[in-house]
């Protein structure tokens, strides 16, 4: 592949919606990612919860332990898309009990509570990129 149509496939890529791409075509390999997180132009409306869902939950002060992300990546909250979330606010959780996994190059990793208690809350949504250090959860300890 050649110069011209690489920088067509990286135009293209930074005007779509698509946050990752790989390309292979025998010894070419090209992978594309934006590392920024979207902002939403959509206005924001007033939905009942889903009872399976988790809620998100932010606060200015963390209100207890916080689990922050171990690595870059992709999050779910969820092992599968048709299973509920591992944890949702109010959840009590052991110390290693699971409370998400992050996805990075194809591997998954488990992340685990480091402390027993109530899940407070729930800092990013299902399928996000976080960054490494990034709160994802705040745990009330010995609720």
């Amino acid at each position: 592949m050649d110069v011209e149509n690489v920088q067509k496939i990286m135009a293209e890529f930074e005007k779509s919606s698509v946050r990752e791409l790989k390309i292979e075509d025998g010894n070419f390999h090209l992978y594309l990612s934006k590392n920024d997180r979207p902002t939403s132009q959509e206005p924001v409306t007033n939905t009942p919860e889903v009872a399976d869902q988790p809620v998100k939950h932010s606060k200015k002060e963390p209100s207890g332990v916080q689990i922050k992300a171990p690595l870059v990546g992709t999050v779910y909250l969820q092992s599968k898309p048709d299973q509920p979330p591992y944890v949702k606010i109010g959840s009590h959780v052991n110390k290693g009990d699971v409370v998400c996994v992050i996805e990075a190059m194809k591997m998954m990793t488990e992340v685990k509570s480091e402390v027993a208690g109530t899940v407070s809350a729930i800092n990013v949504d299902n399928g996000e990129l976080v960054e490494y250090q990034q709160p994802l959860f705040e745990i009330r300890e010995g609720e």
